[in-house]
Order: structure tokens, then C-alpha cells, then sequence
């Protein structure tokens, strides 16, 4: 080899760790070879120019962190990699190879460390790139420049790589030099199989290392021209300055140079040799191929995330993966039609508002999803769906014009569209009719299909005869065919709207859906239909059922209703509000998988649950005593066909010859139009909004208020909703009631003799109601009443407090039993009675009602019937069985639910309203307590385990007789322990269980830790803070 001729150096470092690391040399032709003269003069200022510049240098070892991105870079395998070995990545990128400065092999006379070492590896390379004419020709001694970061910390600075198989120079000095790049293309055995994690951890650093690679090239470009070369980025008293090229400088400086060189020689070797001896983690074949393909997907998904195109994929901008998703866990092969349609409009793709309508069991709540997925997954931002039932998995849009819940929907939506522009509203229905209103209110395109996966044919039976609904037909529907069912004398008497022929023509092996007027109805169809069904319907999936009635029992704690005792074999059971949440969801769920394959139901199971059915039969067209209404019928109809299971879904309406013409009417009017609710519900509605409106700071004078009203549902409305007053009229006036009520206060601004401005801002009895979220029409009687309560709040029992946080909006609907009231009273004690006295029912009064007597002391209803419903939760919470307290008072079982739900909602409630006033300080201590109690109903030691996903009160009860009795216990504890020593447990319970209670007890954690440190945080307002920040400023 030329004496001349440059020599690949090597400058690595294997430590003795796992972590996968790349060595990185990048080195370029520094100016001064460029322009030598003759081929000595050359060598010598070559010479000296190297000794130079290593004698400022400090050796530093390249530590586990040097990867690089530059494109010109070697990378030298090491931690989980053979150390003898120079490998290449296992992908379709090779590597580029530099030249170094020095001239003297780092290394010495040591060669290998076995006989296909790392450096015989390199030696040969080197050979093969000299043999090339012209680099032969051209050879020349290149200026070593080591690429360190913060020596503190060993992270090094590096250049971003492009293709790694290419021998490239710098761009600067191939202008200078005017050679061409050459590729190098090494043997296979020299270059094969970098390791994949290391490829995973080069990607993971690549984007870090982008800005602080071009600052190097800049930085090195400079350095170049300047004829100097040193370490980028040493600490400052490592970097020595350039020195005049004379030759008694050099001459000095050659024993100190010696000794630096061989320092250098010195560490490598023993890095080398140490981490040859470390010991090297064997990966099979198989498996370091799926950490390169993992490796590239990262990489990929890398890519698309940095991408600022928000198509992620093949379905619908999606990763496929999520298409894989529905058709594993949904057996969602492909969209209908209108579902495509849907999603790829031009409204949808540039994200404007958009409503869309189709019939029930269309496929709405699909597209619904992808949406939001689109949302999520492409645009990355936040989704909120607003569910107005708690069941429902879908925006029912037109309860928009449905009571306090359309107002309260409607209020959402205006604020959004008043604060926000960029935010997307995606509304959809079943039943819409004045479409045009939503739209110009919601600003919104519209999207509508009269699709249906499953044909619906509407019938009509009156005595035994049963007609089709037919348009067409002159009045409206065509004979269909009569019953054919024998009915004996007890039957017809028992069941004269022959149910029970109609749905034996289903069952078992289809579903059937009755709906009744009643709760009551709804038992009492339950157990006729069962008592006339044939003995081999308790053969149907009769294990199964049994589970289910098992079921039921351990929810209830060994309770279950005697009615669904006897109808369940036959697959026949109830479902209504009086059912508590539980029963309902293990009924849903039996009638889903077809264990159950008959409900009798109420209508609200045709608006709050999914579950359709081949046959649905209305048992009267009435809910309760009000006349069925269009929206109503089309919904409780819609639930007829299941998509994927019935060719057809059929629904039956029974009614009587009297009913016939309102029916006919029924069937082919136009679907009712929806109205905004926001004035009707006035506490609920206009005032709650402009509570929070000015709370909110969203708008805070008269004229904001006015305009934000003109954007609402209401204002879209106001023609037609407003006869007597003007929107303006009624916004002063509504302004005026809450100024009057000591919600708001206003101030009055003369911007000029002819302009004023009215402000309001809100009072802190307002600022509690509001934080509260208080009905304003109780609020006023809240204070009264907790004002009352300081005078004397006893405090032996918890009746006084239960009292306080019993919900106002309840009591109306509340009707004592007075004999089980009486009964109560007599049971109390002396301090709970003074309860009573506090609140002015007396013993005698109650007694009195007991027994019918004339009352002429007159005394408040509301308080006497609120006293009642205190009594249930105070039960319920000295019990803790809803079964017990249930027919205790004679209620159902699902109201004294709802009862206690809506206790502990209030009561948080009342907690919030007493924290914005410091008058009322005594009750906050005591309500947080209460409201764990209210929300748990259980006994005190088991609320801590009550907190845990998946764990109700019979399953806390068996942890904690097994010995877990806190949050620790079960957040340590053993699975597979759990299933062991409690019965009936599940390995997926058992793990979902001490899952949330290692998430439970982090979250506690870092609460504390946040709190922790907020205490050693520097206070912003401490002597001196501020003025130093300003001062910088």
C-alpha cells in the first residue's frame, strides 16, 4: 500500500452492556489536501498537519449512545452483537465507508482477536477500496473528526444518514476536488446481519439526531475551508486552537503526540478486549426477523405520523387494521352502500357539520364510529359523544325536542358552535322531520337513506283477522290472512289479544318483542304467555337458563323476582325500570345470545336499547294513557329485523275496532316535527343557559346574550315558537328574574349620552349554583334549607344529612304508603325524631294519614314526602339490600335504585354548591363521606374495594372474607391465587381486577406526588421571583 495512501481507521467502542449501539466515524478531506503541490511537499505538511491536530485532542470513548443519521457513516455493531464482527443491516440498506486521518494504524501490532477478527475484516476492506485507480491515484491523508456530544452525559452529535450502501463526500469538498463518489461494494460475510434491535434503537434516535447533524455539516463546512479540523462539540477546555504550521512547533510537540497516540491505542484495546469477554446474548434466526420487520413497521407508522397527511390507511384513511378489528370482533365484512356513501362525501372529507337519517337498524352507529376513529387515529383531536340514554350507543338527535334532555342537548350544542369554528358536529337520527331547522341551526349538511338491511312488513290485527299496511290500498291496509290457532274456553278468556298465538309462531327459535302500555302490563303478559306454553319449551338451552336464574340470585344476594323465577325456563322475561341495572344487563345480554328469546317491555326499551327482534308486537297503541304518537310507532317498529340473522322483520300492532281510524291516521301521517324545549323548561333551559353563559364568561352583556340566543335551536324557531313576546323581550326578562333572584348582578356602563351596556356577572350564591349545577327552581330552597340546618344539625345519625341531600326533583313523583310511613316513624329514635320536629312533621300527623283521619294543621306536602323517600335511602343505607328496603316500602326494586343513583348525584351536587360558600364550611367534610356512602351502599370497610372495576358488593364481600381488604391487598395480589380462593371468579375477572387496582393505586400515587411537589415548588409570589422574571424579561 502507498506510503500515502489513506488507511480506513478504526475508533470504536463495545461496551459491556445488552443495549444495542452503532459506531460512527464520519470523516471528509479537509481543504489543505486539496491543494498540495508535489507529491512530498505534500506527505510532510500531511504530517505535520496530523500530529497537529492530535495533540490537542483528549481520547474519548465512544459510548453505547453513538448512533448516527448522517449519510456518511460507518456503523460498528456492539452490546448484544459478536464484537469480532462488522455487520450490515438486515434491510435493503448497506453502508457507506470513510476515510481517517491518521496515517499510523491506532492499533499497533495487535491484529485480531481470533482469525476473523474485526480488524483483518477492516484491513481487508481497506485493500479492496486502495486497489481502486482512482482513489489510488488521488489517495490523500483525510483529517479525523470525532463525533461527540456532551461528554457528561455520552450522546454524541451526528449527521443524518440517507443510503447507507453509497461512499459519499462532502459537497463542498467535491466542488474542490472535482472526484466523483465511488461505491464500495464490500463482501456479504463482512457486512451481514446488524442486529435488528440495533435498527430499532438507530429509528428511535433518528429524528433527534437530525437537527444536531445539520448543525455539525454546517459547522463542519466552515472548518474545512479554514484548513482546521477538531472535535465537534468538547467541553471547551478540550478544544486547543489552532497553531502556525513551522516545523520547530511540530518538533516539540512529537513526544507529546507519541504519548497521546498511544494513550488512544492503549484505551481501544482495552475496550476491545473487555468487551470480547463480555458474554453475547444468542438470538435465534426466526426471531431477530420479526425484530426487523417490527423494526420496519415502527418505522413506517414513524413516518405516517410525521407526515402531515392525515390518511393513515386503505379503509376510510384508516390502518387496515382496524377493518381487520370489525370483521374479527363484529363479523363486519363490508359496508352497505349508503354507508360508503356516507363517508366519502365531500362534507365529511373537509369536516363541515353534518346530520345524517336513516330508519333503526340502518347502520348509523357504524359510520358513527369510523368518524370518530377518523378523528382520533388521523386528525388526532379529542371526540365527545353525547348520549342522551345511557344504553344507547348512538346521538339520538331529535330528543333534541324531547323535555329537560333537549334542552340540556340543545345548550351543549349552541355553546360549541359559539366558541368553537373548528370543532365538527356529526348529528344523527332515526326520525326526523323538519330536517331544514337542525340544519341551518347546526350549520350542517344533510345525509339521508330510506335503507334497510332487513324488509319490514307492518301489520295490523284487529279481533283474529290480520291486515298489511299498504299505502297503496284506499284505506290504507289489505287483508292479510287470518289466525290459526286453536284457543280453548280459558285461553280466549285469559288472553283475548291472542298473544300467545302470535308469538308461538316465532319462539323459540326466532326473538319476539312485546311492547305494553305498563310496568305492571308488562309482568302480568310475561306470566300469561308462560302459563299457555307447551312443556318442551323449558327444554330450549334449558343450562343456560339456569345460569341465568343463577345469575340473578348472586346480584340480588340469594333474591330473585318470583316472576322471572317462573318465566325464564320458558325463555320468556320482563324488562322495565323496575328492574335495578344489573338484572337488566344479564337479561339484555340472555336475550342477545338467544338464551331469552321473548320480552315483554315498556317503550323505553325502544328508544334506550339496541335489541331487535324478528317479530315485534305492539299490545296496544297507548303509553300509559296518552295515544301513541308517529315517532313513537316508528321506533318501537324499527326494532323488527335483525340484520345478518332475519330475512324479513315483522311488526303487529293489536288494537280495537274503536281505535281503528286514530291508527289509520297514525300509520300515514307525517312524523312529528321537533321544537326546541330551551324556553318550556324556563329553570332547566333559558335560565340555566344564561347561568352558565356569564359563569362561563362565554358572553357577558345584554347584547352577547342576545346574539348568542339568535344562534340557538330556539332562535333558528322563534317565528314559529314566539306569538306574544320577541326573543329580545324574553332574554331581558329572563336576565331580570335571575338579577332578582341574587343569581347575577348587573352593571350598568354610559359609553356615550345615547349608548349604554348592560354587564352582568355572576353572584356567589349564582357561582354555587352554577358549580353545583343546581336546578335553579331549588336553589333558593337549598340555602334555606342547609341555612336552616346549621341552627341544629343532629349529627347522631345520618337521617338529618340523608335529608339534606334527598333529590327536590323526586319528591313530586312520591307517593307514601302511609301505614309503612307510620311504621317508620314509630321505629325511630330520640334524636332522629328530633329530626322530624326540625322539619315539622309530627308523629300525630303521619299517624293521622295512617289511619284517614282529617288533618286541619296545615303542613308543607313536599317536606312531608321528602322526609319519605329520606327514610328509604336512610335504610338502604344502615341495610345495604336494595332487595330488603324494596319491599320494606313496598317499591320497586329498580326505583329505590334510581332513588339512591339520584341521591348520591345530588349530593355531590350539594357538596359543590357549599364549597363556593364559606357559610356553609361544616358540611363539606361531612358530605364527602356521605356521598361514598350514597354511591356504594355498602358497609364502610367494604367502600375502598367497591372502587375497583368489576367489583360489585357480593364480590367484595367475598375479598374481603378472604382476606383483601384494602386496595394494596388486591393490587399485589396473585391471579391465579384469586381464582383459587374465590368462588365463581373468572381468570379475566381476576385479572381485570388487579389491573384496576394497580392503575387505582398509581393514579392515588401521583396524585400525591403532584402534591408533593407542588409543596417544594417555589411559590410564584415569593420576595424576589417576580422581579427576577422580569428583570430577564
Amino acid at each position: 500500500m502507498d506510503e500515502g495512501g489513506s488507511r480506513i481507521r478504526r475508533r470504536v467502542s463495545l461496551p459491556k452492556r445488552k443495549r444495542p449501539s452503532l459506531g460512527c466515524i464520519f470523516v471528509v478531506p479537509t481543504a489543505a489536501e486539496l491543494e498540495r503541490g508535489d507529491e512530498k511537499k505534500e506527505e510532510e505538511m500531511v504530517a505535520e498537519n496530523r500530529r497537529r491536530k492530535t495533540a490537542g485532542v483528549i481520547p474519548v470513548e465512544v459510548q453505547p449512545y453513538l448512533l448516527s443519521d448522517s449519510p456518511d457513516c460507518l456503523f460498528l455493531g456492539g452490546g448484544d452483537t459478536n464484537p469480532d464482527l462488522l455487520r450490515r443491516m438486515p434491510t435493503d440498506r448497506g453502508m457507506g465507508y470513510q476515510h481517517n486521518d491518521s496515517e499510523e494504524d491506532m492499533f499497533g501490532d495487535y491484529d485480531s482477536f481470533t482469525e476473523n477478527s474485526f480488524i483483518a475484516a477492516a484491513e481487508d476492506l481497506e485493500q479492496k477500496y486502495m486497489q481502486l485507480p482512482e482513489l489510488r491515484k488521488h489517495a490523500t491523508d483525510f483529517a479525523t473528526e470525532n463525533v461527540c456530544s456532551e461528554s457528561i452525559k455520552n450522546k454524541l452529535s451526528v449527521t443524518p444518514i440517507g443510503n447507507f450502501t453509497e461512499l459519499q463526500t462532502d459537497k463542498h469538498t467535491e466542488n474542490q476536488s472535482g472526484y466523483e463518489d465511488v461505491t464500495v461494494e464490500p463482501g456479504a460475510d463482512l457486512l451481514y446481519d446488524v442486529p435488528s434491535s440495533q435498527a430499532m434503537y438507530f429509528e428511535n434516535l433518528q429524528n433527534s439526531s437530525n437537527d444536531l447533524g445539520d448543525q455539525f455539516m454546517k459547522e463542519r463546512a466552515w472548518k474545512s475551508s479554514s484548513h482546521n479540523t477538531v472535535n465537534e462539540e468538547l467541553p471547551h477546555n478540550y478544544i486547543e486552537q489552532p497553531q502556525q504550521n513551522d516545523e520547530s512547533s511540530s518538533k516539540v510537540r512529537t513526544s507529546s503526540d507519541m504519548n497521546r497516540r498511544t494513550s488512544i491505542k492503549d484505551h481501544l484495546k482495552s475496550a476491545m478486549t473487555g468487551n470480547a469477554k463480555a458474554q453475547t446474548p444468542v438470538f435465534s434466526r426466526s426471531k431477530q426477523l420479526k425484530e426487523t420487520l417490527l423494526s420496519e413497521e415502527i418505522n413506517v407508522a414513524k413516518k405516517t405520523i410525521e407526515s402531515s397527511s392525515n390518511d393513515l390507511g386503505p379503509f376510510y384513511s384508516l390502518p387496515s387494521k382496524v377493518r381487520d378489528l370489525y370483521v374479527q370482533l363484529k363479523g363486519i365484512e363490508k359496508l352497505y352502500e349508503w354507508q360508503h356513501t356516507c363517508l366519502t362525501l365531500k362534507s365529511v372529507q373537509e369536516r363541515k357539520n353534518l346530520i345524517y337519517s336513516l330508519p333503526t337498524s340502518g347502520g348509523k352507529t357504524l359510520v358513527a364510529e369510523i368518524l370518530m376513529l377518523q378523528e382520533l387515529l388521523c386528525s388526532r383531536k379529542d371526540v365527545l359523544m353525547i348520549l342522551p340514554y345511557v344504553a344507547i350507543v348512538q346521538e339520538k338527535l331529535h330528543m333534541i325536542g324531547e323535555g329537560s334532555r333537549g334542552a340540556i342537548l340543545e345548550m351543549t350544542l349552541a355553546k360549541i358552535l359559539y366558541t368553537s369554528k373548528t370543532t365538527q358536529i356529526i348529528g344523527m337520527s332515526a326520525t326526523l322531520n323538519n330536517v331544514e331547522d337542525l340544519q341551518k341551526f347546526l350549520q350542517a349538511e344533510y345525509y339521508t337513506s330510506q335503507f334497510r338491511p332487513v324488509e319490514l312488513k307492518e301489520y295490523l290485527k284487529i279481533n283474529d283477522t290480520i291486515y298489511e299496511i299498504d299505502s297503496k290500498a284506499e284505506n290504507g291496509m289489505t287483508f292479510s290472512r287470518f289466525l290459526n290457532y286453536k284457543y280453548s274456553d280459558t285461553l280466549k278468556k285469559m288472553d283475548p289479544d291472542h298473544l300467545v298465538a302470535l308469538v308461538t309462531e316465532v319462539i323459540p327459535n326466532y326473538s319476539c318483542l312485546v311492547f305494553c302500555p305498563s310496568k305492571k302490563n308488562c309482568e302480568n303478559v310475561a306470566e300469561m304467555i308462560c302459563k299457555f306454553l307447551s312443556k318442551e319449551y323449558l327444554k330450549h338451552k334449558e343450562k343456560e337458563k339456569c345460569e341465568v336464574i343463577n345469575n340473578l340470585k348472586n346480584i340480588g344476594n340469594g333474591n330473585l323476582c318470583p316472576v322471572l323465577k317462573r318465566t325464564i325456563p320458558f325463555g320468556v322475561a320482563y324488562h322495565h325500570s323496575g328492574l335495578t341495572s344489573d338484572e337488566r344487563k344479564l337479561l339484555e345480554e340472555a336475550y342477545s345470545t338467544g338464551v331469552l328469546c321473548l320480552f315483554t317491555c315498556t317503550s323505553t326499551l325502544a328508544a334506550g336499547v339496541n335489541l331487535p327482534a324478528r317479530r315485534v308486537i305492539l299490545r296496544a297503541p297507548y303509553v300509559a294513557m296518552e295515544f301513541l304518537k308517529r315517532n313513537q310507532y316508528k321506533q318501537m317498529i324499527g326494532r323488527a329485523g335483525r340484520a345478518g340473522i332475519d330475512t324479513i322483520g315483522e311488526s303487529i300492532l293489536i288494537l280495537q275496532e274503536k281505535d281503528k281510524q286514530q291508527v289509520l291516521e297514525l300509520i300515514t301521517r307525517p312524523l312529528e316535527n321537533c321544537y326546541s324545549r330551551l324556553v318550556q323548561e324556563f329553570t332547566k333551559g333559558i335560565q340555566t343557559l344564561f347561568l352558565s353563559l356569564i359563569g362561563l364568561k362565554i358572553a357577558t352583556n345584554l347584547d352577547d346574550i342576545y346574539c348568542f340566543m339568535n344562534g340557538t335551536f330556539f332562535g333558528v324557531q322563534q317565528k314559529i315558537l314566539l306569538k306574544e313576546k320577541s326573543l329580545w323581550e324574553i332574554t331581558v326578562e329572563s336576565l331580570r328574574y335571575l338579577t332578582e333572584k341574587g343569581l347575577l348582578q348587573k352593571d350598568t356602563i354610559c359609553k356615550s349620552e345615547e349608548e349604554v351596556q348592560h354587564n352582568f356577572h355572576i353572584t356567589q350564591l349564582g357561582r354555587a349554583s352554577f358549580k353545583g349545577t343546581i336546578d335553579l327552581a331549588y336553589c333558593d330552597i337549598l340555602y334555606r334549607d342547609l341555612k336552616k340546618g346549621l341552627e341544629g344539625l343532629v349529627l347522631e345519625s345520618l337521617l338529618h344529612l340523608t335529608y339534606l341531600t334527598t333529590p327536590y326533583d323526586l319528591v313530586s313523583q312520591c307517593n307514601p304508603d302511609w301505614m309503612i310511613y307510620f311504621r317508620q316513624f314509630s321505629q325511630l329514635s330520640p334524636a332522629e325524631q328530633n329530626v322530624a320536629a326540625i322539619l315539622g312533621v309530627s308523629e300525630s300527623f303521619i299517624g293521622k294519614k295512617a289511619s284517614g283521619q282529617a288533618i286541619r294543621k296545615k303542613v308543607d306536602k313536599d317536606v312531608v314526602n321528602r322526609l319519605y323517600l329520606s327514610f328509604v335511602l336512610y335504610s338502604l343505607l344502615k341495610e345495604t339490600n336494595i332487595w330488603t328496603v324494596s319491599e320494606k316500602f313496598n317499591m320497586p326494586r329498580g326505583y329505590v335504585q334510581n332513588l339512591l343513583t339520584g341521591a348520591a348525584s345530588f349530593s355531590s351536587c350539594v357538596l359543590h354548591f357549599c364549597e363556593e360558600l364559606e357559610e356553609f364550611w361544616v358540611y363539606r367534610a361531612l358530605l364527602v363521606e356521605l356521598t361514598k356512602k350514597l354511591t356504594y351502599c355498602v358497609k364502610a370497610e367494604l367502600i375502598p374495594l367497591m372502587e375497583v372495576t368489576g367489583v360489585l358488593e357480593g364480590r367484595a364481600k367475598q375479598l374481603y372474607s378472604a382476606g383483601y381488604k384494602s386496595l394494596m391487598h388486591l393490587a399485589n395480589a396473585n391471579p391465579e391465587v384469586l381464582i383459587r380462593t374465590i368462588d365463581h371468579l373468572s381468570r379475566r375477572q381476576a385479572k381485570q381486577i388487579v389491573s384496576s387496582a394497580k392503575m387505582l393505586l398509581h393514579e392515588k400515587a401521583e396524585a400525591l406526588q403532584e402534591e408533593v411537589e407542588e409543596l417544594l415548588r417555589l411559590p410564584s409570589d415569593f420576595p424576589g421571583v417576580v422581579a427576577s422574571s422580569t428583570d430577564k424579561a
